[in-house]
């Protein structure tokens, strides 16, 4: 519980992929409204109503580190991302975990365009309800970022491959699908082309 007696809600921000399909760039590091990609997510979730952030490290750790100096978010390192999203999401858990969270927002470190305002209306939605996964909806499309429950921490750290935790979202019968009226929850960067397609 935080300070007010409400659930203690952080971040885990997935920044270790190594975005091969982008080209020979990380686009994390590409600037979003003259920021880069990585740190313009951290600064959302800086900016809501979460009590704590970090963001997981891996590939190009120490240049993604150094696009977070001055924002306070601590960090991570995944030394398997390789594997898949789901080695980060592991690792975002276990620190959550270990910092006694009571439940966390899985941001992706490519979806810039997502608001602060929708992460603390997933916030609120789990600390007035009983649902231990809220997921963001938009023109009736499900989206991310994800909070999930510390109930649900343990079956996180059980997923493999890079599927992170959809399959979760997708198959528990208590999920709770907000919708939001954001479409940065269903606009990720995938390609250069999403950034000089006026997505930016």
């Amino acid at each position: 519980m935080d300070g007010r007696g409400h659930p203690t809600v952080g971040a885990v921000v997935l920044g270790a992929g190594a975005s091969r399909r982008f080209g020979d760039e990380n686009k994390l590091l590409r600037p979003v409204g003259g920021v880069p990609m990585i740190a313009r997510v951290t600064r959302i979730a800086v900016e809501s109503a979460l009590d704590d952030v970090v963001v997981v490290l891996g590939h190009d750790a120490e240049a993604i580190a150094e696009t977070l100096d001055g924002i306070a978010a601590a960090t991570a390192y995944n030394d398997d991302y390789g594997a898949g999203q789901s080695t980060s999401v592991r690792c975002g858990v276990e620190f959550a975990m270990a910092a006694g969270w009571d439940g966390a927002v899985v941001l992706l470190g490519d979806m810039p365009f997502v608001s602060a305002e929708t992460v603390d209306r997933l916030v609120a939605a789990y600390r007035s309800g009983p649902s231990p996964i809220v997921a963001p909806r938009y023109d009736g499309h499900r989206g991310n970022p994800v909070l999930f429950d510390r109930s649900q921490f343990e079956r996180l750290l059980d997923v493999s491959g890079d599927r992170g935790g959809r399959e979760l979202v997708r198959t528990h019968p208590d999920t709770l699908l907000l919708e939001t009226g954001d479409p940065g929850v269903r606009r990720d960067i995938d390609t250069a082309g999403d950034l000089s397609n006026g997505r930016s």
